[in-house]
């Protein structure tokens, strides 16, 4: 892309202003004898156009309307609008007037793309939610989920701590939404993801941690020019499992751009933070929760643990035998009934009657939609709902809550966050982790 070639005011009215002097007589050529269907008047009208720059042929439009009475005795005034003037608004173009089935509200919300790399028309995906109430003062927060490839707008905003989650064809007030303390912004990333895409999908193939917090920071730079008035927010970057990855790194990018973004601190759940010892924790968990047998709980410390499983995977795409194992034997104890989130709750049941008998169940007692992911999918994938959120589907036929196109380069997964965690507490970035 060719950069802006900038014109300043000041030449602008010095060209206009040297346009008035050297005329001897208003111009006849530039005179209006009527607007279509404009209603009588005594005054004068004008319009044309005046070169400022003959080298490049550059020429500005005016517009010109003498005073209704005395125009010879009058002052004369010239009017700008101004960038200044169009910026301090917020993008009427993003606006949601209202998501379909929604209850009424008094918050904003905008949604829409930005795009992040021109060359291969890479856009990023976000859904704006302002605070509830006094959003000119709460703070700015960012939100990302991990996977890596899951969605920040599916996951983060509809299932867990959005305004609004879905339930048949309606959508239900959630009462521990974030968006009663802060203006929550949630982001699809990377491309790929839910709404976000890239034209150019061999991109798909070679997403890693870099590009990732590349694309974010520049997703926030344009964001920000598109509402300047939260620039000066305070400013918090927060996400949970990969979110361990994606949040330090583009927290690191923003301190290191010295650019004025007011970051104050980030938070992050269940973090991947280390590898080895994050993986690894999950033996520990099930074991203590009953989930799996001691013998079992023995296997993963001392034959094969998560970690060690995973790093074959990722470089040579299978198991060894005595891995194979011991997976084939923790899914056997685990089995598809314990939703590994939350072991205390039921899974989504498949059938229509079972489902119906488990959401009555849920109503009389643990009031927690266990299909709220299903749910959401449905919801995501209504054309009402894309059309609501200005959201489109490029490359692929419906959307899913972890992307399905993106394969995420997973040697990224090895890479230890914890000096970088050092690095932002150095430049008082407050870091908040919880689990």
């Amino acid at each position: 892309m060719q950069p802006r070639q900038w014109i300043s005011v000041t030449t602008i009215c010095a060209a206009l202003i040297q346009a008035c002097l050297t005329a001897n007589s208003l111009p006849e050529a530039d005179k209006n004898t009527s607007l279509p269907r404009q209603p009588q008047t005594n005054f004068q009208q004008y319009a044309g156009y005046i070169t400022v720059d003959e080298k490049q042929q550059r020429s500005l439009f005016y517009y010109f309307v003498e005073a209704e009475t005395d125009p010879a005795s009058k002052p004369l005034v010239l009017w700008f609008n101004g960038a200044f003037l169009i910026a301090n608004s917020l993008p009427e173009a993003d606006k949601i007037t209202s998501l379909p089935g929604q209850p009424q509200v008094s918050f904003q919300q905008y949604a829409g793309y930005v795009t992040v790399d021109e060359k291969q028309q890479r856009a990023l995906f976000y859904y704006f939610v302002e605070a509830e109430t006094d959003a000119a003062s709460k703070p700015l927060v960012l939100w990302l989920n991990g996977g890596p490839g899951c969605s920040s707008v599916g996951a983060g905003a509809f299932i867990e701590h959005g305004p609004f989650k879905p339930s048949g064809d309606i959508l239900l007030k959630n009462d521990f939404s974030w968006n009663k303390e802060a203006n929550m912004l949630y982001l699809e990333s990377p491309a790929g993801v839910g709404f976000s895409y890239s034209s150019n999908q061999s991109f798909y193939d070679f997403v890693n941690d870099a590009i990732t917090a590349n694309d974010n920071f520049v997703f926030l730079e344009r964001w920000f020019d598109k509402f300047p008035e939260f620039k000066n927010r305070d400013f918090f970057i927060t996400g949970e499992s990969y979110g361990g990855h994606y949040v330090p790194e583009l927290a690191r990018l923003v301190v290191q751009s010295k650019l004025n973004f007011n970051l104050k601190g980030i938070a992050i759940g269940n973090p991947l933070l280390d590898f080895n010892t994050d993986f690894n924790s999950g033996a520990e968990y099930y074991w203590s929760h009953g989930l799996i047998s001691d013998a079992t709980f023995e296997s993963f410390t001392s034959v094969c643990n998560y970690s060690q499983m995973l790093r074959q995977i990722i470089n040579t795409g299978k198991l060894s035998p005595a891995c194979a194992a011991v997976y084939n034997q923790v899914q056997t104890e685990i089995s598809n009934f314990i939703d590994l989130y939350d072991v205390t709750l039921n899974v989504c049941l498949s059938s229509d009657a079972a489902q119906s008998r488990k959401l009555t169940q849920l109503q009389e007692t643990e009031k927690i939609d266990v299909c709220l992911e299903d749910e959401t999918s449905k919801y995501l994938n209504r054309q009402d709902v894309q059309e609501a959120l200005h959201a489109r589907l490029i490359g692929v036929s419906n959307w899913t809550i972890c992307s399905d196109v993106v394969r995420y380069n997973r040697q990224s997964m090895e890479i230890l966050m914890l000096p970088v965690l050092g690095y932002l507490s150095r430049f008082g970035i407050r870091i908040f982790v919880y689990r």
